[in-house]
């Protein structure tokens, strides 16, 4: 029997939809249902890719008497967390002060005014190793509820009074360049000067703080930065964590050496790091670094991008119930597939009789070609060929396995990171189809996720639907201007500058010299939450300084200047001392400090000049490159463009400190003048 999340277009609502347990989504009739019948609410937080959120509800939600106990004391909710960022934001910032962590499934009890008096994450169905069951407190809470309605009242308020407290900022702080030294060195303690990454297991790929510390060197002249950052690349695309046949990243390492992955691969992650290899080809050159981008880049052209143009949200981690089952190999499986190339293939990624994770091969690599080239007495490039092979056999096998959960809702927020991805990828690459994908989801979310003028957040199955959020406000303008700068149409501009102002207008709090999550006609929850801290994406706040900046080089408009100062200003201590949850903020200081360089390209004729300006690692710079004359004409009311004027070859502005150049028309000129 079903219950009342049939008419959800969440995948994961959707998969409780058969749970014995009578869930309601966040909505009016659930909420009044709980005000009206005097009950608390639980309220269950998870996503579609989340391991955890499949064991507890196979052990709890799909317990007949654990559901008729719920029922009887309780409003059940589910929220996906990727559809509704504002309650997952709120509950879990509850659950971190709490507990001290948080993570998903996300369990809360709530009072009918959406007051926590209870949280956790995951909890097994009963008792074991001296932890509470779920059933077990379902008895205990329903009890309290109903004998001790005063303690409850009490543990809310109290709750709330310190929730409220997590959202106050600090005093604004002098934009310094001191800013910036103090928060490399201390980023840079937390790394693990062994395999990359920051801290022990699990590890999570950060793409901000790598790019941050990217350009911190830069900005420094001090290489062990950029030589740190590159050793995490390089660990990452050799561990187990990115997918070696099939491209792509998964969501974060179980230990420290990158082998052991949680199989689920999300689109935000495929979009984020593969910046950073772009990145790292533009500082070294080094091909390995475009490989691996233009591998990710292309297992989400293949695997993750629909008809439409938009792209899904996430691949499950289970297959069969089980763990990884989709990626792991056995030695017999390799053999029997490749034959006579199975040794040079096992002997390069590492797999063996035993297996390197539960009796299984999870492909990684730990040895360079040139020792597998020695030891089977052939060419590197013989070995390379036999590798890209062997690699296509294998995936060609394992398409036939049975897939991971796919969650094709489609979210502006993520889309717009994979656009930016795209975009940076096609300028290291001249890669249309990267370019071409770019613009198709722009297209897309033109077409099906603006209504009266304002973002949706969320579409699947020609429905969109949900006020849009901060992250989708300003990672789109971000986009947008990232494809404008390679694609200088004037609509793209326009749009930026639109909805840069639409944020102003309805999401700045200027109180508190920040933007809201949510915009003033969002639904009102208990606290209207803020998103400061960079997790698992970058933070609306560090973007939409970003964007601000961004639109007032091009435009001039005083006011975009003064929020990115107003915001860096009220960040750029706490990111200071706690630079891990402020890389992409400290990024946007550093060009704000630096000043940015404006450097505008006119007639793109000259292959080797634009690859020059596109392939040269310039974290400081914004880069448009105007194809023709009538590009230039319909920019010409913006200040970027005064004063400029097409000629008939490949001519270059570079403008700092409100001062340009002459117009630049060699490589040697312009590497002189950058």
């Amino acid at each position: 029997m079903e219950n009342h999340l049939s008419s959800e277009t969440s995948p994961y609502l959707l998969q409780h939809v058969n749970n014995p347990v009578d869930w309601y989504g966040w909505n009016d009739v659930s909420l009044k249902k709980a005000k009206d019948e005097n009950k608390p609410i639980f309220l269950s937080i998870g996503y579609s890719a989340c391991h955890w959120c499949h064991v507890m509800a196979h052990e709890s939600f799909e317990n007949e008497d654990v559901a008729k106990f719920m029922n009887e004391n309780f409003v059940n909710i589910k929220v996906d967390r990727e559809e509704r960022p504002d309650i997952d934001d709120i509950y879990q910032k509850v659950c971190q002060i709490a507990t001290g962590q948080g993570g998903w499934p996300l369990s809360i009890f709530l009072t009918p005014d959406q007051k926590p008096f209870y949280v956790g994450t995951y909890f097994p169905v009963l008792d074991t190793y001296g932890r509470p069951g779920f059933g077990s407190i379902c008895r205990q809470l329903s009890q309290a509820w109903k004998e001790k309605p005063k303690d409850i009242a009490k543990s809310a308020e109290k709750f709330l009074d310190k929730l409220q407290k997590t959202e106050t900022l600090t005093t604004p702080s002098k934009l310094e360049r001191i800013i910036l030294d103090e928060a490399a060195m201390n980023l840079f303690q937390l790394g693990d000067s062994t395999y990359g990454g920051f801290g022990a297991a699990p590890k999570f790929p950060n793409a901000a703080n790598i790019s941050f510390l990217f350009h911190y060197a830069k900005l420094s002249g001090h290489a062990k930065f950029t030589e740190f950052g590159l050793k995490t690349l390089k660990k990452m695309a050799n561990g187990g964590i990115f997918d070696q046949i099939g491209g792509g990243f998964h969501r974060y390492s179980t230990d420290s050496k990158w082998l052991v992955p949680h199989f689920e691969k999300m689109l935000y992650d495929n979009a984020l790091i593969p910046v950073n290899y772009a990145e790292a080809f533009q500082i070294t050159k080094d091909p390995f670094y475009l490989n691996v981008m233009q591998k990710t880049l292309d297992f989400v052209l293949r695997e993750m991008t629909s008809s439409e143009g938009g792209f899904y949200s996430a691949y499950d981690a289970d297959s069969e119930g089980v763990e990884g089952k989709f990626y792991v190999w056995s030695k017999k499986q390799i053999k029997e597939i490749l034959g006579e190339h199975a040794d040079i293939f096992c002997l390069f990624y590492d797999v063996t009789d035993g297996g390197n994770w539960e009796g299984s091969n999870i492909l990684c690599n730990n040895l360079n070609l040139s020792t597998v080239a020695f030891n089977f007495g052939i060419t590197e490039q013989k070995v390379q060929e036999i590798l890209t092979s062997c690699s296509k056999k294998l995936l060609k096998v394992r398409s036939t396995r049975i897939s991971p959960g796919l969650d094709d809702k489609i979210l502006v927020s993520w889309n717009s990171l994979m656009i930016t991805a795209f975009a940076k990828g096609y300028c290291v690459t001249n890669n249309v189809n990267y370019l071409n994908a770019a613009i198709n989801c722009i297209s897309f979310i033109e077409n099906n996720l603006f209504e009266n003028g304002k973002l949706l957040r969320t579409y699947k199955n020609g429905t969109a639907k949900i006020d849009g959020y901060l992250e989708d406000y300003s990672y789109f303008i971000n986009a947008l201007l990232d494809v404008f700068e390679i694609k200088p149409d004037l609509k793209y501009l326009q749009l930026a500058l639109k909805l840069g102002h639409h944020l102003v207008n309805h999401f700045w709090d200027s109180s508190n010299n920040s933007f809201f999550m949510t915009s003033d006609a969002h639904e009102k929850l208990i606290i209207r939450p803020k998103s400061n801290y960079d997790l698992s994406l970058p933070s609306g706040n560090s973007v939409s300084s970003f964007v601000m900046l961004r639109l007032y080089h091009l435009s001039q408009e005083q006011k975009f200047l003064e929020i990115t100062t107003k915001i860096l200003e009220s960040q750029a201590q706490m990111a200071a001392e706690n630079p891990f949850g402020f890389g992409y903020l400290l990024n946007t200081l550093a060009i704000y400090l630096e000043k940015p360089v404006e450097i505008t390209i006119i007639n793109t004729e000259n292959s080797d000049i634009c690859k020059l300006l596109f392939e040269t690692y310039l974290p400081n710079s914004f880069r448009v490159a105007i194809d023709d004359n009538s590009q230039l004409e319909t920019l010409s009311e913006f200040p970027f463009f005064v004063g400029k004027e097409f000629n008939s070859k490949t001519s270059v502005f570079i403008c700092k400190n409100f001062s340009c150049s002459l117009p630049l028309k060699t490589v040697d000129e312009i590497n002189s003048t950058l």
